[in-house]
């Protein structure tokens, strides 16, 4: 059970996140998406599905953004009333700003009936304006239900910019997160940098290490990489160039992301930090489907061995 795997700190929890449809579809149109998600998702050997809350990010950046934004379904409810037949430990992320304190009240005490898995996100700039901050979003989730299993984010490239991603992180800890759930890698220094801190600071203050649970997301094009830099994400130059020589920008992907997790599970393991994965499939394109599961079945090898 994810639970159980969280809370006794388990290294190797493997997770496949995807993003709920668009709201532009019609229900008929959300009901075969869904019927694809479920078909495809069970039989994936996962100990957890992972729901995007999508957040338009443009007030992060002045660059323009590559693809336009859309508004996803919200993915409790894509959860709840479109993924009954899936029996999937599910994690949802909440975009907190998008929700009055009310309505998250609500929802947490909704989340009390059954164990739910939940990221809390904050805003994506501090521009974006919001109705109840992280911080207020932590302190509802301990009165209403504390026993909520919750995860935070980390972002490995923002420890080589300010170097304290993991006291952000024993910070959260400290407001009741139990794991946390990376940005996508492909900046692997960044990503051992944070860890070896991590582990440094645990052990010179007798502190636990929660599961840090890596995520990996196969790139299809030239157009794809500039949208995942434009996010944030950090693609060393000798990477981008990698890729976009390679002749096939999807397989190299699938290739370097595999390469990055192998290093980083054995860099934990030997750090004793409990690491784990988590594949995003955010993609339509068939082709992108099927490297995502390609890319699951190779991190299962490194976790197995």
């Amino acid at each position: 059970m994810l639970t159980n795997k969280i809370r006794n700190k388990e290294t190797g929890i493997i997770l496949y996140g995807i993003t709920p449809p668009k709201v532009k579809h019609t229900e008929d149109e959300i009901k075969i998406i869904a019927q694809k998600h479920i078909q495809r998702i069970s039989k994936l050997d996962v100990d957890g599905l992972v729901l995007y809350d999508i957040q338009d990010e443009s007030d992060r950046t002045d660059k323009k953004r590559p693809f336009p934004f859309i508004k996803t379904i919200n993915p409790c409810e894509y959860s709840k009333n479109y993924l009954q037949e899936l029996k999937t430990p599910r994690i949802v992320y909440r975009a907190v700003g998008n929700y009055t304190s009310e309505k998250f009240t609500t929802w947490l005490e909704e989340t009390s009936k059954s164990q739910v898995h939940s990221v809390f996100v904050g805003a994506a700039s501090h521009e974006q304006q919001n109705n109840i901050t992280l911080k207020e979003a932590y302190e509802l989730k301990r009165k209403v239900n504390d026993n909520l299993c919750l995860g935070g984010i980390a972002i490995p490239e923002r420890h080589m910019k300010k170097e304290d991603e993991h006291l952000r992180v024993f910070s959260k800890i400290n407001q009741s997160c139990e794991y946390f759930i990376t940005q996508c890698v492909y900046d692997l220094h960044a990503a051992k940098t944070f860890l070896t801190d991590y582990a440094k600071h645990a052990q010179e203050n007798n502190y636990d290490m929660v599961p840090i649970i890596f995520t990996l997301t196969p790139c299809g094009s030239s157009k794809t990489l500039d949208f995942m830099k434009w996010l944030g994400i950090n693609i060393p130059n000798y990477l981008e160039e990698e890729l976009k020589e390679s002749g096939n920008i999807l397989q190299e992907s699938v290739k370097l992301s595999r390469d990055i997790f192998e290093d980083l599970y054995r860099y934990g393991l030997k750090k004793g930090i409990p690491v784990g994965c988590n594949i995003e499939s955010v993609a339509i394109r068939k082709e992108e489907i099927e490297a995502s599961i390609e890319l699951l079945n190779e991190i299962k090898k490194i976790i197995n061995n």
